[in-house]
């Protein structure tokens, strides 16, 4: 199988041909994690880094098991255990990394760009597990291939994206991976949560949940990201969660068999409603478990699959 990426920084390098390639081989990838001993010699040998600047649960997580089940050997290091609490630069701390031979090395940072500044100053594979306010390329990946599983397709859909947009990394690569794949999409949010010029991904813009939903086949939402904003954005979170929160009674605009998603983690009765979170639409957890089969994927392209040698 030939795929000429050595990186997986944004969608926006991907071509359509090569994410047909990255869900094919996550489709047979998930096979793995249904047997009872979930484990191939795949990438025997291989170091894989997990480098976290940023907390995280399922990205981190998933990445660390989906290196396992391929055998490949996984060290996890964050920004608070590395020597960079004692002056060390990031880049001196990834060339130090990269000293010890690692096959790839996952990071995760705060400032929009590190991965693909490293991309170009090191010569180890790096893939992007979200960078600031950028890109999270695996996880539109994964949504991808979750809606491809659910709806047959992805082509023509209607996909609504609601919540904190400004600051969800999730928001401008599922635009991007959305309407290459042929979907519609459509961006919902306050005001103030919605940057001047998003529509250049290709998506509509709106403030109105209802319009937003209407006719969706798809509804993700976004958390709110405090952590990110440097001053408030909405008077408080009842109000935000009352005009701009998912709620059953909110679904009567959707289409019938609309699927909901959210990138986690959820602040349930904020954005979205326990009810909708847990109901029959949901495919949330769907999500989680195809992170795995799309980041094994991705592993196995990057460090143990056929690249073009040209593309290096």
């Amino acid at each position: 199988m030939q795929f000429a990426q050595k990186h997986i920084l944004d969608m926006e390098s991907l071509s359509v041909e090569e994410i047909h390639t990255i869900l094919a081989t996550a489709k047979r990838m998930k096979e793995i994690s249904k047997r009872p001993v979930k484990k191939v010699p795949t990438l025997r040998g291989k170091t894989v880094v997990l480098f976290f600047y940023e907390p995280s649960t399922r990205t981190r997580t998933s990445f660390d098991i989906a290196a396992k089940r391929l055998s490949a050997d996984s060290l996890t290091l964050s920004g608070s255990s590395s020597s960079m609490v004692k002056g060390e630069t990031l880049l001196d701390t990834a060339r130090n990394l990269e000293a010890m031979s690692p096959d790839a090395v996952v990071i995760r940072h705060s400032s929009a760009g590190v991965p693909h500044m490293l991309a170009k100053m090191l010569n180890t594979s790096i893939i992007n597990a979200g960078d600031g306010m950028h890109a999270h390329p695996t996880q539109s990946l994964l949504d991808l291939m979750t809606v491809n599983e659910k709806k047959g397709k992805i082509s023509g859909l209607n996909i609504a994206i609601i919540g904190d947009i400004s600051h969800s990394r999730v928001a401008r690569s599922n635009c991007v991976g959305f309407k290459k794949m042929g979907a519609h999409v459509v961006l919902a949010g306050p005001p103030t949560m919605i940057p001047k010029g998003i529509e250049s991904l290709g998506a509509s813009v709106t403030y109105s949940v209802e319009e937003a939903i209407r006719d969706a086949d798809v509804i993700i939402m976004l958390r709110i990201q405090k952590e990110r904003q440097r001053r408030f954005l909405f008077p408080s979170e009842r109000e935000y969660a009352t005009i701009y929160g998912l709620t059953k009674n909110k679904l009567k605009y959707a289409k019938k068999d609309v699927l909901i998603m959210h990138p986690g983690p959820i602040n349930r009765g904020v954005e979205i409603s326990p009810e909708v979170a847990d109901g029959p639409y949901s495919i949330i957890l769907d999500q989680v478990t195809n992170g795995v089969a799309v980041r094994m994927a991705i592993l196995y392209l990057i460090v143990g699959g056929v690249r073009d040698a040209d593309a290096d």
